[in-house]
C-alpha cells in the first residue's frame, strides 16, 4: 500500500492535522497495521518536499506546533493517476512455502508434515478471519474476503502439491 498517495486521498476531503490523518487512516485501512505517528509525519515531510501538499496552518499549543496540511493540485493529479493505474498482480512464482518444500524434499526432511503444518495454520488463520468478518463492518468483510480467498489459493496449492509430493521428490533428486 502507498501510504503518501493514502494520505493524500485522506486530504481530498479537506485539510488535517497529521492526528487527524492517522486516525482516519487507522479507521478506514489501519485495521492490522496501524501507522506510527512517525511515519504520518515523514510521509508529509516528503509530500510537502515534493510540492503534493502545503501547510494550510499552523497551531500553536502547550506541545509542538500543529501543522494543518493542505493538498496541492498537483497532488489531486498525483492521487488521480495512482488510482488510474492498475497493480500489478502478483503470482507468487518463488514463495517461501514452495523453497521450504523442496529443501526439506533436497535435506531428507518430512515435506508431506511440512505441508500439514502449513496447512493447519492457514485453517487456522481462516477461521480467525471467518469469525472477524461475522462482527465486522462492510470494509472489514471486504478485506477478510480478500485475505480468505487468498488463503484458500494457498490450501489448494498445498492438497495439490502433497498429491504430487512423490513425483516432486524425484525430480528434486535428479
Amino acid at each position: 500500500m502507498s501510504i503518501g498517495h493514502t494520505l493524500l486521498g485522506l486530504l481530498e476531503s479537506g485539510p488535517r492535522h497529521g492526528y487527524d490523518l492517522k486516525r482516519a487512516f487507522d479507521e478506514h485501512f489501519g485495521h492490522d497495521r496501524p501507522l506510527h505517528y512517525g511515519q504520518v509525519y515523514s510521509t508529509m515531510s516528503r509530500l510537502l518536499k515534493h510540492g503534493l501538499v502545503e501547510v494550510d496552518g499552523v497551531e500553536a499549543g502547550a506541545g509542538p506546533e500543529r501543522k494543518r496540511y493542505a493538498i496541492t493540485d498537483a497532488g489531486v493529479t498525483d492521487v488521480a493517476q495512482w488510482l488510474a493505474r492498475p497493480e500489478k498482480p502478483e503470482p507468487y512464482l518463488q514463495s517461501t512455502l514452495y523453497t521450504k518444500v523442496v529443501l526439506a524434499l533436497l535435506t531428507g526432511r518430512n515435506a508431506a508434515e511440512l505441508l500439514d503444518t502449513q496447512r493447519t495454520e492457514h485453517l487456522r488463520l481462516m477461521r480467525g478471519l471467518t469469525e472477524r468478518k461475522r462482527g465486522g463492518d462492510l470494509a472489514d468483510q471486504l478485506i477478510c474476503d480478500h485475505a480468505l480467498f487468498h488463503l484458500e489459493a494457498d490450501l489448494r496449492w498445498l492438497e495439490l502439491t502433497a498429491a504430487r509430493l512423490d513425483r516432486l521428490a524425484e525430480a528434486v533428486r535428479t
